[in-house]
């Protein structure tokens, strides 16, 4: 229920409005969000990477309303990758959402700007991940997903979410298309038709996901590029302790080398576990979002952990 009502006002243009005027709640929320510009996303990038991190940068918006707001959003991604092609020794590329660039307005118009991404991308030496959304555009992202590789783009991966029913189908057609994938559970709400309502059948579907991510990294052969920017097929996306035990299980049953992987954790989240795998050998990747865009993920980073929420009424009562 609670988990409901947080991604209920995450989407809730009146609580953006009252929530982002405390300043209290950009002092919570700056514990997952690396900060409102580009340089402060950088630094962050450096300090990670210090500590034999890899990063993917995320310049946070979606549900862009006008083909211009959606063309800023592009120029904005751009920035992002020539701040990444202007250092060379940056280990990090870039996720996106499609809502961000247009897909809720005009597919076309989407189309040609994530092509345009792609292309930049390309000349800065890096890899951008399309981050999957809520169901209602599930199908319209992994066929633009599907029309870039035809168009030649292969500097680009997708995303599975593991409480959908469709995400073993969504991921076994992937992985046989070499397709990266960063393997998550789920920030959504989605009806019982859509997703699986337990947890426990979600963490069992997760660990199905790591077997075939797995099982696809070791047949194609895959590795984490030298350079930290281009990851290999499975990227296991998750804090969940016994997920990345299950990962690292198989694997080694599996005899994948420890670079056939990578785990991903949020920016702010279990830092500890983060460092930890990087001392085990294992390439871990941090997802670091910034932009003034922070609000809905904000939301949906409390409605996934009840201790985020504490977090964040201990700020309240500070003032």
């Amino acid at each position: 229920m609670l988990r409901s009502f947080l991604i209920y006002l995450s989407k809730a243009a009146w609580a953006q409005n009252l929530v982002t005027g405390w300043s209290f709640a950009w002092r919570t929320a700056s514990r997952f969000v690396a900060g409102t510009k580009l340089e402060d996303a950088m630094r962050v990038v450096h300090e990670l990477n210090a500590k034999g991190i890899n990063v993917t940068l995320d310049h946070l918006g979606e549900h862009t309303n006008t083909p211009e707001e959606a063309q800023q959003a592009t120029d904005d991604i751009f920035a992002t990758l020539d701040a990444l092609g202007a250092d060379a020794n940056a280990r990090g590329n870039v996720s996106i959402k499609l809502t961000q660039i247009g897909l809720g307005l005009d597919e076309n118009l989407c189309a040609q700007n994530l092509e345009r991404i792609l292309a930049r991308a390309k000349q800065n030496k890096t890899f951008v991940r399309v981050d999957i959304e809520d169901t209602p555009y599930t199908d319209k992202t992994i066929n633009l997903y599907y029309k870039m590789r035809e168009k030649g783009h292969t500097n680009v991966g997708m995303a599975v979410q593991a409480y959908l029913y469709r995400a073993e189908a969504d991921t076994r057609r992937m992985v046989e298309d070499k397709t990266t994938i960063r393997l998550v559970k789920g920030a959504y709400q989605e009806p019982a038709d859509k997703a699986f309502p337990k947890k426990a059948d979600v963490d069992a579907n997760y660990d199905l996901l790591t077997k075939i991510l797995i099982d696809g990294s070791l047949a194609n052969h895959t590795r984490l590029s030298r350079d930290g920017r281009v990851p290999a097929i499975p990227a296991i996306a998750s804090h969940d302790e016994k997920r990345i035990a299950f990962a690292k299980q198989y694997a080694d049953k599996a005899g994948l080398p420890k670079d056939g992987l990578e785990f991903q954790m949020l920016y702010g989240i279990r830092r500890d576990l983060q460092e930890l795998l990087v001392q085990e050998g294992y390439p871990v990747r941090v997802y670091v979002p910034f932009g003034t865009h922070w609000y809905p993920y904000f939301m949906r980073r409390l409605a996934e952990r009840p201790a985020n929420i504490w977090f964040f009424i201990t700020n309240f009562f500070k003032g």
